[in-house]
């Protein structure tokens, strides 16, 4: 994160021009109709499509984790690039079966879709995009079972939509974060402290976009719904996992976006020095 924000950085004090515009407002869901349109002829022609999830969390999280996080991940992730929008978050996802109330199911206050119901509003979402002018969709999922349907219907949609410069994309590194385990084994933790549900990374992200949402004194390790160490979690170390999540996600983007080139990099000539300092940040 101090990389990328010293990179950008530079790139604005050399005055060369082309630094990721930052618009007013990238939320659509705090934006009016006019205000999208006006913002997709100006070239905002990308959006963001955030998938969390509503499920339990531990008794000391709340189950909106997943939408806090995606939500500010995306508002980051839209900022950096500029001239991209984002979608109000996709709250309801595959969870599990609720008749069998297993896993996340088996507790108060999980809402569960089936993946078929999941996909088919990704892609009625998508349709909609396209139809008013986005040319990349970007699917950002903050939780497991969101990662497969989003791939796949990302590979489905930008074939069928390929003749028309329409693609979709499933920032898949945002998810697999390279590096979280590192970070932390680096600062002590092992695998069953760090956990996989509830531990560690996600209360440290959650700590640190809405601290509001994790109840301090109720931070029990691998007990009723948890797996791993909340305790251990700290707003720092949320920051750090956050741009892990961030970075990934960009050069998912980028790796996509070769169509867009142009308005997504600083500077689009080989050698040139917006082009190299680009690619210094991003990688």
């Amino acid at each position: 994160m101090r990389l990328m924000r010293t990179g950008l950085g530079l790139v604005a004090a050399l005055g060369l021009g082309g630094v990721p515009a930052v618009a007013a407002e990238v939320e659509t869901e705090r934006m009016t109709w006019v205000e999208i349109r006006d913002a997709v002829a100006a070239g905002s022609t990308r959006i963001i499509l955030p998938t969390g999830g509503t499920e339990q969390n531990g008794p000391h999280m709340v189950t909106g984790k997943h939408n806090f996080i995606v939500k500010e991940t995306a508002r980051r992730i839209a900022e950096k690039f500029g001239h991209t929008l984002v979608a109000p978050v996709l709250a309801y996802v595959p969870e599990g079966d609720t008749a069998k109330r297993e896993g996340h199911t088996a507790y108060p206050g999980t809402i569960s879709v089936p993946p078929d119901v999941f996909r088919m509003v990704l892609e009625s979402a998508a349709i909609s995009f396209a139809s008013h002018g986005f040319k990349q969709i970007v699917l950002l999922g903050d939780s497991g079972p969101n990662q497969a349907p989003q791939q796949t219907l990302a590979l489905e949609l930008s074939r069928r939509w390929a003749a028309e410069g329409v693609s979709v994309v499933h920032a898949a590194s945002y998810y697999d974060a390279k590096g979280s385990v590192e970070f932390l084994k680096a600062g002590g933790e092992t695998d069953a402290t760090i956990g996989s549900h509830a531990a560690i990374r996600d209360t440290s992200e959650l700590m640190a976009v809405y601290p509001d949402g994790v109840r301090l004194d109720q931070r029990v390790p691998d007990k009723d719904g948890v797996i791993g160490d909340p305790s251990r979690a700290t707003a720092e170390r949320g920051e750090r996992l956050l741009a892990l999540k961030i970075d990934g996600a960009i050069k998912d983007i980028v790796a996509a976006s070769t169509p867009l080139r142009q308005d997504s990099e600083p500077d689009a000539k080989p050698d040139g020095l917006l082009h190299r300092l680009w690619r210094w940040v991003f990688g």
